[in-house]
This record gives C-alpha cells, sequence and structure tokens, in this order.
C-alpha cells in the first residue's frame, strides 16, 4: 500500500522492467546537498579551486547519491523478483527510496535476502569509491568520491537500524518469523521496535539542537518520518490479520441498489443519495452494469443543471480494474480499493453487477466482528 509515494512522482526510467519514480521531495534533497557540498565540503577538501568547480562538484554529487540510492533500492527488487514478488516501481524520494512490492514474500528466507540486499549493495558501492578514492589525481576528484564512500557507508548502516519498515527491521522480522513461524507476530514485533528507533533518533536529534550542534533538526524529521511509517506497518498487519480468511463473498452487498442511466441528477440525489446515504451507486442500463456515480461527480455539475443532466451524462465508466472475483481475499479487494482511490469495486457476472464491496462495508463488518 504505497501508493502516496507514487502520487506526486515523475517516471524518469525503467531498469529490469521496473519504473524508477522521483518524487518532487527529492528536489529539495537535491538542492540542499549541492548547496551545502559546494558552500562547505569542498571549499575545505580543495581550497583552491573556482566557486564554480565546487558548484558543479556539489551537483555531481547529489546526481552520484541519486544512482547510489536507485541501486540500492534496485538491489532490494531484483531479489524480490527471484523470489517471485512483483514490483510496481522504485520511488526516490526525501528520506531515500521505496520499492513498491505488490505482495509480501513468501518465507523468512526470501524476506531476509531481499532485505539484506540493499545494505549489502551500499557496502559494495562505498568499497568501490573507495578504490576510485584511491587512484584520484585531482584533489576535487579524490574530495568527491571520498564523500561518497562515507555517503554510502552511512546509507547502509542507517538502512540496517533494526525496526520496521527499514531494512533491518526487515531482517529483525525475518529473524522472529522464523522462529515463531507466525508473519503477523513477527510484523508487529519489528514495527514497535520501529517506533523505538524512531523515538531514539528523534531524542538525539532534539539532543544535538540543544547542544547547538548540525544535523538535529533533520535527524529529528527522520524519526518523525520513521515512527509514522512503523505505526502506519503496525496498523496494517493488524488489518491484514483481521481480515486473514475473509472472503468477498463474506462481506459484499447482494441486495444492490442500482441507478438507472436515464435517471435525472436531481432525482438521483433526492431518491438515492439522501435517502439511502451512500457514497456512490452502480449506474445501469436494462441490467447492464455501466459504471459508477457519487457525489464527486454530481458537485461538479451546477446545480441549476440538475433537472436537465442524467446519471448517464457524468458516471464513470465501468473498469475492468474496479472488478473483484467473490472468492478473493477481503484485503485483496481494500488494496485494490486504496491502489485505483476507488471506494467500492464490483462484483460482476456475465456484463452484469452480482455483488458490491465498499471501504465502509469492510470498515463496519470489522466493528461488528469485533476486529
Amino acid at each position: 500500500m504505497n501508493a502516496p509515494f507514487q502520487s506526486g512522482s515523475l517516471k524518469i526510467a525503467t531498469i529490469m522492467g521496473i519504473p524508477i519514480r522521483v518524487h518532487f521531495s527529492w528536489l529539495i534533497v537535491f538542492g540542499i546537498i549541492t548547496w551545502s557540498l559546494s558552500t562547505f565540503y569542498f571549499p575545505k577538501a580543495a581550497p583552491s579551486l573556482t566557486v564554480r568547480s565546487y558548484w558543479i562538484s556539489g551537483a555531481v554529487a547529489a546526481l552520484l547519491l541519486f544512482v547510489s540510492v536507485a541501486i540500492h533500492e534496485l538491489s532490494h527488487s531484483f531479489i524480490a523478483r527471484r523470489y517471485k514478488v512483483p514490483i510496481s516501481g522504485i520511488t526516490l524520494f526525501i528520506f531515500g527510496g521505496i520499492s513498491h512490492m505488490k505482495s509480501e514474500p513468501s518465507g523468512p528466507r526470501a524476506e531476509f535476502n531481499i532485505a539484506i540486499a540493499g545494505p549489502l549493495s551500499s557496502f559494495f558501492l562505498s568499497a568501490v569509491f573507495f578504490a576510485v578514492y584511491r587512484m584520484a589525481v585531482n584533489e576535487i576528484v579524490g574530495a568527491l568520491f571520498y564523500y561518497l564512500v562515507q555517503l554510502n557507508l552511512m546509507l547502509g548502516l542507517f538502512n540496517l537500524i533494526p525496526g520496521f519498515p527499514m531494512d533491518g527491521g526487515r531482517v529483525v522480522r525475518a529473524y522472529v518469523w522464523n522462529k515463531t513461524k507466525d508473519f503477523f507476530y513477527a510484523t508487529r514485533k519489528a514495527a514497535r521496535y520501529g517506533q523505538k528507533s524512531a523515538l531514539l533518533i528523534t531524542f538525539f536529534g532534539f539532543f544535538l539542537i540543544i547542544a547547538g550542534m548540525s544535523g538535529g533538526l533533520w535527524l529529528m524529521l527522520v524519526g518523525w518520518f520513521l515512527y509514522n511509517s512503523a505505526h502506519a506497518s503496525y496498523q496494517q498487519v493488524s488489518l491484514q490479520e483481521s481480515l486473514s480468511g475473509v472472503k468477498v463473498k463474506d462481506i459484499m452487498v447482494r441486495d444492490i441498489i442500482t441507478v438507472a442511466a436515464g435517471l435525472s441528477l436531481d432525482e438521483a440525489v433526492n431518491d438515492y443519495f439522501l435517502r439511502y446515504g451512500y457514497g456512490g451507486f452502480p449506474v445501469v442500463e436494462r441490467e447492464r452494469f455501466l459504471g459508477f456515480i457519487s457525489l464527486k461527480e454530481i458537485r461538479g455539475i451546477p446545480r441549476v443543471l440538475w433537472k436537465d443532466k442524467k446519471a448517464a451524462d457524468v458516471f464513470v465508466p465501468y473498469d475492468k480494474s474496479w472488478e473483484i472475483d467473490q472468492n478473493s481475499d477481503a484485503m485483496k479487494a481494500l488494496e485494490l480499493m486504496i491502489n485505483q482511490d476507488r471506494g467500492r469495486l464490483a462484483v460482476v457476472k456475465d456484463g452484469s453487477i452480482t455483488g458490491l464491496i465498499t471501504r465502509n462495508g469492510i470498515a463496519k463488518y470489522m466493528q461488528i466482528m469485533g476486529r
């Protein structure tokens, strides 16, 4: 469920069939790194060069950091695909990068190997850059690659922090999963470690600020991000556990209220939306399912036109990706709704809608069942 990371991002390349995207927040990192290196680091490392050389070196270093993070994430993705875990893409953003896995690893061994691949690739890059640094004959080139040596070493070590969703947290999950044979317990345990690690990072950042040292604010931001990520992971696995074994047919609405395509928007609002209180309805014509109409589409039409406009004029046409089989897992339906940004999915048979599953329906089911 990583869709939020993909929004606001731009696809820049495809490697091994995996789309690489850059989130707009990465521009902030690029600017900060370029500025700090050209203003502080390179003038100290190579004091005899021009300002232009410092800025060019800073930009090159920022780009190579970009490449380093991309290789780190590609390593995760490469190993994941070897274990037949589908990857929808990689997004680089302000706090690093993320590989969007469509499913969880099949077992602890797969989890461990996928998780450890990233830090190992960073350590390998650090060794490669160190070799280049030792061979450098130009002081600015030497300073550039020495920076990349340190950066990749820190990237590898930082990701080994033993808290989910960091790579180290995934290693912890693999260990606990292998020991207890309980995926949900292992994820909750690793997520709790993640929250504790995030709090330690935040407090350390706060201490640096109080002590008047640099980097404190950044560490506090990183700690805040990791805490929220760990908390979200904990909630997600709790949801997965609650819906474990639950099928779409167990939750879906069978007595479906549909809106005729020829119905005016005025009638749709008064006779359906206000009467039943639902956020959307399937639109049909001669029992054939056409798509959905929701308050979002109706609000886009001036009220004075509601008597003249029909449901057929504003409904969102049916898309095959909004369809799910009644024997599918309810969790799969929820993930599909989130990824497609839909509030409801249709269960369709022979062109006719036979059931409807909604986010609210899943929430009510869990509330009633005490899950």
